[in-house]
Parts: structure tokens; sequence; C-alpha cells
């Protein structure tokens, strides 16, 4: 009796779980960080205490609706470009064929229109400055790689990231809370919350180096190379461990004020997850072999966003 292919071909997901996968769940951490650490470092200077939490949740709303749908917009984007026909890495609904791309383009539309709304609200509690930031916000996630010129196409994605989910979201979740930015220990934070989240991009971007370069996708880990982004990588991991020592001693020597000096060193516990992720990025994996950097990146932010904002909400005073 002659045998029959056995040959297993994956299941594709079901309907909703499809979309699940391609609002990309493994970066919202990127989303989350900034404004759960955001959220520790104002409260002890909310304005108004009946108003913290709802702000805080609001925050975390719009931060999660961009990230979403930018992550859909990219979908979006790229799959009709052609840029990831031959990608490896989570699922892509447009390239895979998994949904139209104008079903695609309405929910990355639908994501934004939830994360406006909301910002709309917020901007009548606090300030109307925070349109235009939210504004600013929405196009940065439309135009990473959407529009006649996207910037993620030119190398500028993790410069973006830094600053809109980094500086922008950490920064901005602490004013609308306490309806000011004059707390320099929250600009501190939130440099270390955006380099992790660059890191997360980076992830991202050296897995696609191959697939990138072939469809014409300039990424800044195209432009450098494989060795070079590799390192800007271990850099972006590292240094919020080098800040958080240096923010440590400063405290414990009384150079900076605090309530429990001895709390800033409490993210340096977190310090152990960085070891397999750099393992494989400065070593010689390229393409699928790197697939597990991304799950590690993102649960690397999520445990050190965790641990500064307990270390925050300890340490100010």
């Amino acid at each position: 009796m002659t045998g029959g292919d056995t040959t297993r071909v994956p299941a594709l997901p079901g309907p909703v779980k499809r979309w699940v996968l391609g609002a990309r769940p493994r970066t919202l951490a990127a989303a989350i960080v900034p404004v759960v650490v955001g959220t520790a470092a104002a409260h002890p200077r909310t304005v108004v205490v009946d108003y913290f939490w709802w702000r805080a949740l609001g925050a975390l709303v719009v931060a999660l609706a961009i990230q979403v749908g930018t992550n859909y917009a990219n979908d979006y984007s790229d799959g009709i470009r052609g840029t990831d026909d031959a990608r490896v890495g989570p699922v892509r609904l447009v390239g895979s064929g998994l949904a139209a791309p104008s079903a695609v383009k309405r929910a990355a539309l639908s994501a934004f229109g939830l994360a406006a709304v909301v910002g709309l609200v917020l901007a009548w509690a606090t300030s109307w400055w925070v349109l235009l930031v939210g504004g600013a916000c929405l196009a940065a996630g439309w135009l990473y790689t959407g529009g006649p010129r996207p910037y993620g196409y030119a190398g500028m994605g993790e410069a973006f990231v830094f600053v809109f989910f980094g500086l922008v979201a950490t920064v901005g979740t602490f004013y609308v809370e306490t309806l000011r930015i004059d707390r320099p220990v929250v600009w501190f934070a939130a440099v270390m919350v955006g380099l992790l989240a660059t890191a997360l991009l980076l992830a991202n971007n050296l897995r696609d180096i191959e697939t990138d370069r072939a469809t014409g996708k300039r990424t800044l880990a195209v432009r450098v190379g494989r060795h070079t982004a590799g390192w800007c990588y271990v850099g972006c991991v590292v240094l919020p461990f080098l800040g958080v020592l240096i923010w440590a001693l400063l405290s414990v020597t009384g150079a900076i004020h605090a309530f429990r000096p001895a709390v800033a060193f409490l993210p340096l516990v977190v310090l152990p997850l960085i070891v397999p992720p750099v393992r494989l990025v400065t070593g010689e994996a390229v393409g699928s072999a790197l697939l597990p950097v991304l799950a590690a990146t993102g649960r690397l932010q999520l445990a050190f966003g965790a641990v500064l904002s307990c270390s925050l909400w300890m340490w100010l005073p």
C-alpha cells in the first residue's frame, strides 16, 4: 500500500482569531507601559483625585487604539504595496489574503476613530492642546507605512516610536492626570520607556531585513545592516537599566530627594530578561530564527514597565 503525502498544512485562523492576530498583540506592551508608568509618576500630584482613574483609563484606551490602528494601517499599506507577500513573523491580513484591503483599512480607521473620540473627552477635561498632540499621534500612526512617502520606508520608524511611544505617551499621560509636566523624573522614565519601545520595533525589523530589502523598504535595520542593527537593539535594552542605576545612585546619595530612595534600584531585578534576546541578536541568527526576540522584548517591556511603575509609586515624595 502506498502512503500519501503526510505534510501538514497549517490551519488558517478563524474569522475572529485572524483579526486578533492582525492587531499584533505582542506589540501592545508599547501602548500599555507608557500609560502605566505615566500614571505611577502622576499619582501624588493629581489635581482632582475623583478624576484620576478615569483619566488614566482614557489615556490607556487612546494608546491601545492608536497602537492597534497603526498595526492595521501598517498591514493595509504594506499589503497593497506587496511588501508583506513573503513576510515571516506574525500574520498579515492583507498579505496572506485573510482579509480584503478595504476591510483592514476600515479596521484601522475605526481604531483611530475610537482614539479620537476618547481623546476629545480628555481634551475637554484638561486642555485643547491635547487635541494637537493626539492629531500628531494619529498622523504618525497612519504615515508610518501609509501615504506617498511613508517614514517607515525611509529608516525613521525607530525615531518616531521613541518620541510617540516613549516621550509623548508617558509625559502625555502624566499631563492629563496632573495638568503639569514639571516633574523631571517623568521625562527620565519616558526616555527609558521609549528606548524599550524602540527595541520592540528593532526586533521586528531585524527579523525582516531580507524581505524588506527585497521589497524596497529601507528600515533602519536595512540601512545599517544586520550586525549594527543588532547592537542598536542591545543599546536600547541596556541603556534603560543603566539609567535606573544612575537614578538609584543619585537617590540614595541624596542628590535627588526621594521618599524611599532604595526602591529606585527595584527595576534592576528584571535585568536577566535581556539575556536571551541579546544572545540572539548578537549572534548569527537571521529571518525566522529571530522570531523569539519580538516575544522576549515584549515580555521585557511589560516586566520593566510594571516594576518601574511600582518603584515610582513608592519612590516619589
